[in-house]
């Protein structure tokens, strides 16, 4: 918490915004914006996404602290981000290094509940690879579903989902951002 509200703090200071404007651009209280930026909240993807989105920055610039020359996520270990929608928790295992503009997630979701996710930054391309489980995801109404070792491609700039089909779908997904 005490990096993502550091990266808060960072973003709309860079962007030159009120609490009360970012909060309204975000759609979200400017209390829980406020309660943010002080450590002291527990943000929820969904919540981290629309500050994103109203900041311009992609999500790991939010969540992602710096990173050394040599890094290791063990299974189960990094640091995830649940969703208050579904069972879905995205845990961010690398951001885009200066020059690139990608970041990679591991999911980890359970069926029975659907991730919808808001369209992201415009040119940003969605890159999803199952590991194991079954997995339908995709833009509304362009929905597919895979197994392990599938790959799609899709726009994430509109809006799209994630539903797991199977007990403990994983997959790994890389957002490509222009």
């Amino acid at each position: 918490m005490e990096w993502i509200a550091a990266s808060l703090k960072r973003e709309r200071t860079r962007a030159g915004l009120s609490l009360s404007e970012l909060a309204k651009r975000a759609g979200i209280a400017k209390s829980t914006l406020s309660q943010l930026e002080a450590a002291s909240g527990n943000p929820s993807v969904e919540t981290i996404w629309a500050l994103g989105v109203a900041l311009g920055v992609p999500f790991s610039a939010l969540v992602e602290p710096p990173t050394p020359s040599v890094r290791v996520i063990r299974a189960g270990q990094g640091p995830g981000v649940a969703s208050e929608q579904a069972s879905y928790v995205g845990t961010l295992l690398s951001a885009s290094p200066p020059g690139a503009r990608r970041d990679i997630y591991q999911i980890r979701a359970e069926p029975d509940s659907v991730r919808a996710a808001e369209p992201h930054n415009p040119g940003t391309v969605e890159h999803l690879i199952v590991a194991t489980g079954r997995v339908k995801a995709g833009p509304a109404g362009e929905e597919a579903e895979l197994g392990p070792g599938d790959y799609m491609t899709y726009r994430g700039d509109v809006a799209h989902s994630y539903e797991a089909l199977a007990p403990d779908t994983t997959f790994v997904l890389v957002m490509q951002h222009t």
